[in-house]
């Protein structure tokens, strides 16, 4: 069976729009999964944890509670847990932020930047290995789209 086109379907854009949406769901629903198994089985650890790594991982200075948890667009609480593990593993640790009692920053320990060293590495090449299938013209072509369909959609909002 033949891709068909949108023009070839007979049908308005507007399912044509959500079968989109649908295979872009699927497409990244099939990829979470595989970097949550692989995260679990090799490194005994979650996404949300290697996600809330990154962002600190990204921000040396550190990060309030509150700009890990919009950076991740998740609720504070979420982030809590996964920063009171880091540091009781003593990967990540909370800092004082001057002039406000109330407020800490989160960083890696020197020990925290290695795992996560580790784990972006692998994270690297599983995604590399899962979309070995495209080629680099099929990547920038992608990239370029989504790029397109991102902006637009920031601009709606």
């Amino acid at each position: 069976m033949t891709p068909q086109s949108v023009e070839t379907r007979n049908e308005p854009l507007s399912k044509s729009r959500l079968r989109l949406w649908l295979k872009l769901l699927k497409a990244s629903n099939l990829i979470e999964d595989q970097i949550r198994r692989r995260l679990r089985e090799q490194y005994q650890s979650t996404l949300p944890r290697f996600d809330v790594m990154s962002a600190l991982a990204r921000s040396p200075e550190g990060l309030k509670m509150s700009q890990i948890s919009e950076m991740l667009r998740v609720s504070n609480g979420n982030v809590t847990g996964i920063v009171d593990r880091l540091t009781d593993e003593g990967l990540a640790l909370r800092v004082a932020v001057p002039g406000d009692r109330r407020a800490s920053l989160v960083r890696l320990t020197p020990k925290g930047q290695a795992a996560f060293a580790e784990h972006a590495a692998a994270h690297e090449s599983w995604i590399d290995d899962m979309l070995d299938g495209l080629n680099a013209d099929d990547v920038a072509g992608m990239i370029r789209r989504l790029d397109y369909l991102n902006n637009t959609l920031e601009e709606k909002e």
